[in-house]
């Protein structure tokens, strides 16, 4: 360490090279055993002799005996050479879930692969491992994946390794795997609480020949605004991206362990299109036989704005992607007829390759911004509510089809794995469960007394629809939304198989993989209603939300355009039903989170961007709960993404 203050440029350029280093040995030992027999053997968790792996990657190559092919004539220190091998020893241990799928589905190869009978199904279900918590989604796309490579090559593969090629290790690198020799991290003595010291080895040149082509850089970075004081910092993990050097800074932070069951308070969510979230509070009650009881009063997030910028974003790239073939065929055709590519047509492809880039990251931040603002929504209001676990649907096996080419679209692009893995990890810090729930028939059957729907438009329009449900069976005559009787069913369903909640150690979270018909006929859901017992006196104050705050205005003589006196104001302004007001720029309706029917996207002229699209019910704190209140200026997490410098 000379001293010597390097600039962003030198910095970004030396880690790239450390990246570069470390991905090329990660990807030989990826592809020297992208084998069916050594993936087999790795999977084992057992050696030659017979001894147990360890779980670190590099030490169980090691123990394989599994080199890393360094070079000739480039020097690489040893940590550095176990985190390639920790890399590879992940990329080739997350294969095996693939191959045990493939070749469970090649012993069960079906006549007909793209209707499988029923009996082709178990038969498939009984080969695989923990066949039913496998999605079809992933059996479906795995079949089509070997449909085309029998398409292709006239034969069926041998195993998952035929019908992929090598898969790379990452333009990263996993500081957890080394040890203080090659980096160490601590927080800023000048500002703890606002920066972080990384020391770190980093080659001076992109081949390194000796020990002395190694020098130790220190690397002062801002910690995330959020990132308590208390945590304690993890090694992490650096990627070069679009010229700048990313830390990935995991944390460790002590919170109480989520319960598998046990709960009596819970909070339950359904997805939809239109309405991202719809859900409410639901308890257990206190008698012998326990009834779910809920207090009716659903709560929403809307992000109607959100979802239709991206729709457009998505449109965009598919024009582009349009453009970018046309111009290849173009250029193919000139090069297949021996002559020279236009280099406009060539410029024209780089750039449109650029921007189709541009637009993919910008589709990737909006769904990651919008699966953090859900989650957060979520874990507010089971915060707000007391309720120790979250119910939500497994949408994994929700395929779009036959449902027209919009529709189709819509449901395929959204946001689901992301959003259940945000809320999984916010809701991890303060002890609350989240845990998924079967969606078949959720919407289907009266959350009051299973009886099945009748879906409609709306509540004046009989017409065919799936908005609205009405329950035929006149001594209940339920009537409500679509998506309000989903959300009693999930939460319901959860409470009453909370036994039957194991844990899914693939995705680490809870899950109830089967439904009991006996449990599932006794979660019928009563409305809550609030106990009038005559026990004190009566309250005469106002109500809080109808209190006059000023005094009326005295009555006067005025003309008959002046304001009349003697009148206190009441309600929200009135809007015109077709003119609107700089003011009252949309129709003003019982609920302040309403979003308008037609979307009109201001945001961006207003400066207010994504929140001033997303809207959401407030959390309320209901009476009785222990639960402090959900904090709006701090969001923890585990695995945060900032920019060193």
């Amino acid at each position: 360490m000379s001293g010597e203050q390097l600039g962003e440029a030198a910095l970004v350029e030396r880690a790239g090279w450390l990246a570069a280093l470390v991905g090329s040995l990660a990807a030989g030992v990826v592809e020297e055993h992208w084998n069916g027999a050594d993936l087999a053997r790795l999977a084992s968790g057992a050696d030659r002799s017979g001894a147990r792996l360890p779980s670190q990657g590099w030490m169980a190559l090691r123990r394989l005996g599994w080199a890393v092919q360094v070079p000739e004539g480039v020097y690489v220190p040893d940590r550095v050479v176990r985190i390639a091998q920790e890399q590879a020893g992940r990329v080739l241990r997350s294969a095996w879930w693939r191959a045990q799928i493939t070749a469970a589905l090649l012993a069960t190869w079906p006549a007909d692969p793209t209707r499988r009978t029923e009996a082709e199904w178990d038969a498939l279900r009984t080969a695989l491992p923990e066949g039913e918590a496998v999605a079809s989604g992933v059996l479906l796309a795995r079949t089509r994946q070997i449909a085309a490579f029998h398409a292709h090559h006239g034969r069926l593969p041998v195993d998952v390794t035929e019908c992929e090629s090598a898969p790379g290790a990452g333009g990263q690198v996993v500081l957890a795997a080394a040890d203080q020799q090659l980096a160490t991290l601590e927080r800023c003595p000048d500002d703890p609480f606002r920066y972080a010291v990384l020391t770190l080895r980093l080659p001076v040149r992109p081949a390194p020949a000796s020990r002395a082509d190694w020098h130790p850089v220190r690397i002062r970075f801002r910690l995330p605004p959020h990132l308590p004081a208390t945590a304690a910092l993890c090694p992490p993990t650096l990627r070069i991206r679009q010229g700048r050097l990313l830390i990935d800074l995991p944390y460790a932070l002590a919170a109480p362990k989520p319960q598998r069951a046990g709960h009596r308070t819970a909070v339950a969510f359904d997805r939809g299109l239109n309405t991202l979230l719809t859900g409410g509070t639901l308890r257990l009650t206190d008698e012998t036989h326990p009834r779910v009881v809920t207090d009716g009063r659903p709560v929403y997030f809307r992000a109607a704005g959100v979802l239709a910028k991206a729709d457009r974003l998505r449109i965009h790239g598919e024009h582009i992607g349009a453009r970018i073939d046309q111009l290849r065929t173009l250029i193919t055709s000139r090069q297949e007829r021996g002559m020279r590519p236009d280099p406009h047509l060539v410029a024209k492809l780089a750039a449109l390759q650029a921007e189709r880039e541009r637009v993919a990251r910008r589709r990737t931040r909006l769904n990651a911004a919008l699966a953090r603002a859900a989650a957060r929504f979520m874990v507010d209001h089971a915060i707000a509510a007391g309720a120790s676990v979250i119910y939500l649907e497994n949408l994994r096996d929700m395929e779009a089809r036959g449902r027209g080419r919009t529709l189709n679209t819509r449901l395929s692009q959204t946001v689901r794995g992301a959003l259940t893995a945000h809320t999984r990890h916010r809701a991890a810090t303060r002890g609350i469960a989240v845990v998924i729930v079967p969606p078949r028939g959720t919407s289907k059957y009266c959350p009051r007394c299973l009886t099945a729907f009748r879906h409609h438009k709306a509540p004046n329009d009989p017409a065919t629809g799936w908005a609205w449900a009405t329950c035929p069976n006149q001594a209940c005559g339920y009537s409500t939304g679509r998506d309000i009787a989903a959300w009693q069913r999930i939460g319901a369903r959860g409470l009453t198989h909370q036994h039957q909640t194991c844990l899914d150690r693939a995705a680490r979270v809870f899950v109830i993989r089967a439904v009991v018909e006996a449990l599932d006929r006794a979660s019928a859901v009563r409305q809550q209603t609030r106990d009038r017992t005559k026990s004190g006196p009566t309250n005469n104050r106002p109500v809080p939300g109808k209190r006059r705050r000023v005094p009326a205005p005295p009555e006067t003589r005025a003309p008959t355009r002046a304001r009349p006196g003697g009148k206190r104001p009441a309600g929200r302004t009135p809007t015109h039903p077709t003119h609107r007001s700089r003011r009252c720029s949309r129709q003003q309706g019982p609920n302040a989170i309403g979003t308008p029917a037609r979307h009109q996207p201001d945001g961006a002229g207003l400066g207010a961007g994504f929140h001033r699209h997303a809207h959401a019910t407030p959390a309320r704190q209901r009476a009785g709960t222990s639960h402090p209140p959900p904090e709006h200026s701090r969001t923890p997490g585990i695995i945060q993404e900032t920019q060193a410098g």
